[in-house]
């Protein structure tokens, strides 16, 4: 029997490294774009949406040792014999949307996305083959100004998160390409004496791209790393000077900083800054947001020379972080007794929307049921309508959670509901 087949006869779920969004967990990471939206465009940043999936060589671009790649993208055929990949990051996306769409001729320019991102790999906490990210792209800023910017707003988001004291800033500089190009032969003749030692993922790393065997996880790895040259020790005069502009500029703002020397980006195309906000409260997996310069993306993509600096955070990580009540809003409820009754709740309904009061309908049961499904919905306040009320032109108003009953005219309900509930 088919796998396809043994599927559609048992309880449906979702699929492995997915989850159904919905109720507080949902509102916690709606909280979390918000916010972020909100902080990049006090920046000046444009709201931007790419499509869910691209040309497979808009990622495969990006080199075939990247951590994109390696990861397993979701990549497939369509019908049209066209390889399409669904996006396992943001930046790569925006920057050929900057390209497709003769951007680069507005410079500079800057964005904001947030949606999904789609990667194969082990799900774990807080980690998902489906999973949400918010991230900022500024393009066309080739001096240290740049980095700072961008580092500014995330500053700003995850101060409005309440989450700023629950991470820490770690940075360091990937120089220029002179730079990058000492440290990679120093990386070589360095680790090439003790490739019998190293895993076998890095001894693949070691001839393809020696950078990435500082972010080895493997133990065996980690111990080489503490006598491993340091990339700072690489970097040109320039590279240096960018650097120490950057760190300088960060001190002047009092923005909390950790120089992390064996922070760095695989890709070619990185350079200067790469920084990232990291916690101690997820396990190994603790960084909630991600950042850096890369300068060479938009001419890999077949652009023209275009600086570019940006960030990426987990939106499922950062819910995960946050502080405080997520709660629905309490809403008040109306219990029309009667087909006259429903008619008058409607216009009743509709007055108290009006003024951004969470407004619910019961219908059918007699009151007895209707009251416990209100309790249910965690409701304050109940409206009551009968005959005898609307003869009167009045509802009987319960709050439910004092026991508390009172005749209130229609004409006054809105005033007195929002008093109540202010």
């Amino acid at each position: 029997m088919s796998s396809a087949l043994k599927s559609s006869e048992s309880k449906a779920q979702p699929v492995r490294g997915t989850r159904d969004l919905l109720g507080e967990e949902k509102r916690r990471q709606s909280y979390v774009t918000a916010q972020a939206q909100q902080a990049s465009a006090l920046f000046g940043c444009e709201e931007i949406e790419t499509p869910l999936f691209e040309e497979t060589g808009v990622f495969y671009r990006l080199g075939e040792s990247s951590d994109i790649v390696t990861k397993e993208t979701y990549t497939f055929e369509d019908r049209g014999g066209s390889s399409l990949t669904l996006r396992p990051e943001g930046t790569a996306p925006v920057a050929r949307a900057l390209i497709s769409n003769g951007l680069t001729q507005t410079l500079p320019a800057k964005f904001f996305y947030a949606g999904p991102m789609f990667r194969y790999e082990r799900p774990q906490k807080g980690r998902y083959r489906q999973f949400t990210q918010v991230g900022v792209e500024i393009f066309g800023l080739n001096s240290y100004h740049g980095d700072i910017e961008t580092i500014q707003i995330a500053e700003n988001f995850l101060e409005r998160l309440g989450l700023r004291a629950q991470v820490s800033l770690e940075l360091n500089s990937l120089g220029d390409a002179a730079s990058r190009e000492a440290y990679r032969e120093k990386l070589v003749t360095y680790f090439t004496r003790y490739q019998n030692d190293l895993s076998e993922d890095s001894r693949h790393r070691l001839k393809q791209n020696p950078l990435r065997i500082l972010d080895s996880k493997d133990e065996g790895d980690r111990k080489l790393l503490k006598d491993a040259p340091l990339y700072g020790d690489s970097l040109t005069v320039e590279a240096r000077s960018f650097f120490d502009q950057v760190l300088k500029t960060l001190e002047n703002l009092g923005i909390q900083y950790r120089h992390n020397p064996y922070l760095v980006r695989g890709l070619d195309y990185y350079c200067h800054t790469a920084f990232e906000y990291v916690s101690t409260d997820l396990g190994a997996q603790g960084t909630v947001l991600a950042g850096g310069r890369y300068d060479g993306l938009v001419k890999n993509l077949g652009g023209p020379e275009v600086s570019g600096v940006g960030w990426a955070a987990g939106v499922d990580r950062l819910a995960l972080l946050l502080k405080g009540d997520f709660t629905a809003p309490r809403p008040v409820v109306i219990l029309p007794m009667g087909d006259a009754a429903e008619a008058k709740s409607f216009e009743i309904a509709n007055l108290l929307r009006a003024q951004n009061t969470v407004t619910e309908i019961l219908y059918g049961g007699n009151i007895g049921k209707r009251l416990k499904k209100a309790t249910k919905a965690n409701a304050h306040t109940a409206l009551i309508i009968g005959d005898d009320d609307l003869a009167q032109n009045q509802a009987q108003v319960r709050i439910l959670d004092r026991g508390t009953e009172e005749a209130v005219a229609f004409d006054k309900l809105a005033a007195y509901i929002k008093d109540i509930t202010s």
